[in-house]
């Protein structure tokens, strides 16, 4: 009941709820997965070094089947796309987690995290794209931050009781629970029907491709701060994905890691609570400097300090990550045309996220050349500026998405 009184009061439509439902579900289950995999990946033999390959043999044929994905979710129903998407997903964790648990050849997870990654890339741009069918457009911000405050609440329990698993039992728990999620939420998005069936446009598919792409383009705010997070994603995910649990291991352990991850979701579960009302008069600008903060945990975790104080700026990079995804994809949602969205929303996934293999791949070699704790230092330090360098850009800083709204 409180659930429905909080859609109501925010006038979300029943749609909206069953995919609200499901997508809490799979987070719950996904929030668990980083810390189990990492952890039972660094038990084998050569895991530090595996474990940077595991990850990137998942994030690379994502991002380079992003634009398809895109694509397709824009010439087809996006609610049926999800709905696959996620069944697949299921059967590939599963996979997953059976090797794991029998202690099976880790080798073999490359290609199930090869086609979780390509499933992400469908995935991906269909769920971003289908608020505004499953809302209306004034309520974007709103839809945007109660699925972050689901994505919140479930980086806070998720990490934590994976911790808790792998100190007891192992990482494989945590995986198998969130296949299991999986499933469940296909069950929960079989109740979303988007209004309407979409066109099947009469011209090429490259033809579509080539129209996102030129739409991206043209718009010198979008591939300015889509740069700008080329680099952050890749020292973000370098140093806190792949160096934090080794340097985790040898000083907090795997229980006070799994904590600093749920810490942060306290960060990002207040500062949806407080998204739901509040109203960006500049979403960009506030975005780009509320998402600097992220850079100060890398700093903190490379420079050795007590756990009380990575816990207090990990909840303050949380608050700062969650306003820079709302004000971020609400600004896009509104701005641009529905019928390119998954498109260029493709596009921008492709151009922030391409670099991310090579901050995995490169963060153990680099570490091993300068130190762990140099790496981590200096991640944070660039992570800082470039976050903020976009910000000389006058019109991202003056950018409104009401003025851009479906502009050619």
């Amino acid at each position: 009941m409180r659930n429905q009184s909080i859609f109501n009061t925010l006038s979300l439509s029943e749609k909206f709820k069953w995919f609200f439902l499901g997508q809490t579900v799979s987070l719950f289950g996904s929030a668990m997965t980083p810390v189990s995999l990492a952890f039972a990946i660094l038990q084998v033999k050569q895991g530090q070094h595996l474990l940077g390959y595991i990850l990137a043999a998942a994030v690379l044929p994502n991002i380079l089947m992003l634009v398809i994905g895109g694509s397709i979710a824009d010439r087809y129903r996006r609610d049926k796309l999800i709905r696959l998407s996620n069944l697949g997903s299921g059967c590939s964790q599963m996979g997953i987690a059976i090797i794991v648990l029998a202690g099976g050849n880790p080798y073999t997870i490359f290609p199930l995290a090869i086609i979780n990654g390509i499933l992400g890339a469908f995935t991906s741009p269909a769920m971003r794209g289908i608020i505004p069918e499953l809302v209306e457009r004034k309520h974007i911000k709103q839809a945007n931050s109660l699925l972050n405050l689901s994505r919140s609440a479930s980086k806070i329990v998720g990490p934590a009781l994976a911790g808790t698993l792998v100190a007891i039992f192992g990482g494989g728990w945590g995986i198998a629970i969130d296949a299991v999620s999986f499933f469940i939420a296909s069950i929960f998005m079989s109740r979303v029907h988007i209004p309407s069936h979409p066109v099947v446009s009469k011209t090429s598919f490259m033809h579509e491709i080539r129209e996102g792409w030129s739409y991206f383009r043209k718009r010198r705010w979008i591939w300015l701060i889509t740069g700008a997070f080329a680099l952050i994603n890749a020292v973000q995910m370098g140093v806190w994905q792949v160096l934090g649990p080794i340097i985790a291991k040898n000083t907090i352990g795997s229980t006070g890691w799994g904590l600093t991850l749920s810490i942060k979701a306290v960060g990002l579960l207040i500062a949806s609570l407080v998204m739901l009302k509040l109203q960006l008069r500049y979403p960009l600008r506030d975005s780009l400097i509320a998402v600097a903060f992220g850079g100060i945990p890398l700093i903190v975790l490379g420079q050795g300090f007590a756990l009380p104080y990575l816990l207090i700026v990990t909840a303050i990079a949380g608050v700062g990550q969650t306003i820079s995804g709302i004000g971020w994809d609400t600004t896009l949602q509104q701005a641009i045309p529905r019928n390119k969205l998954s498109r260029v929303l493709a596009f921008d996934d492709l151009g922030a996220f391409i670099t991310i293999p090579i901050g995995q791949v490169m963060a153990v070699p680099l570490a091993e050349i300068f130190g762990y704790k140099m790496v981590a230092t200096v991640g944070g330090i660039v992570f800082i500026l470039v976050a903020l360098i976009p910000l000389l850009d006058r019109s991202i800083r003056k950018m409104n998405p009401e003025k851009e709204r479906f502009s050619s």
